[in-house]
């Protein structure tokens, strides 16, 4: 019963966010009872943070097995960002903000969770095209690492980039081309081409 709680409250979250959605609304949406959702969670910041970690956890295992394949680099940074998408297709709104503003402390340890599972995954993929020759040598992998991860989470503010006007889909599609055709080798770039193609068609 916990787990279903869980997953309906992912779904819920992702699609309207975490202060727009009430526990009515997810007894409703499960067919039961607020007080059976009190018996396995005491408050609303207790589910919220259930709810985070369950799909970090998700998200991590599938980010950490697609990385042990090792793929090419720009192969492997394609089937992440179609992994994540594809695990957060329902985000409709921009709950990452609305977790900030009113779950601070859950918003803060979760977005240290997911730096790190980044800054590893991502300084891991540029070291491995560098050697192959399709990322450019001598590049400070450290600020790349930490500039990607930065631009990650910007791209989800809402201020920035209004709904109406810039799909989620769409923004991380142009800024994943940014940021591989600032790094790529005249050989990355070959190859980028042909990977975007077959991904985007």
């Amino acid at each position: 019963m916990k787990d279903k709680i869980i997953l309906k409250s992912v779904d819920l979250f992702l699609s309207y966010g975490f202060k727009s959605v009430t526990m009515d609304d997810i007894a409703n949406a499960l067919g039961m009872s607020k007080k059976t959702i009190y018996q396995h969670f005491s408050n609303k910041t207790m589910l919220v943070e259930c709810t985070t970690l369950f799909m970090h956890k998700i998200i991590s295992e599938g980010i950490n097995k697609i990385c042990s394949l090792n793929k090419n680099p720009i192969e492997e940074i394609y089937d992440i960002k179609h992994f994540v998408a594809d695990h957060l297709k329902n985000e409709k709104s921009s709950p990452q903000f609305q977790l900030k503003k009113y779950y601070p402390t859950i918003y803060k340890s979760i977005k240290i969770d997911q730096f790190d599972l980044i800054y590893q995954c991502i300084k891991t993929n540029i070291g491995r095209g560098v050697e192959l020759g399709i990322y450019r040598q001598k590049m400070n992998i450290d600020f790349i690492t930490r500039l990607y991860f930065s631009c990650v989470m910007a791209i989800k503010d809402d201020d920035i980039f209004p709904l109406q006007t810039f799909s989620k889909t769409m923004l991380m599609e142009n800024y994943l081309e940014y940021h591989l055709r600032g790094i790529c080798t005249n050989k990355g770039i070959q190859m980028f081409n042909v990977i975007s193609e077959k991904h985007n068609s």
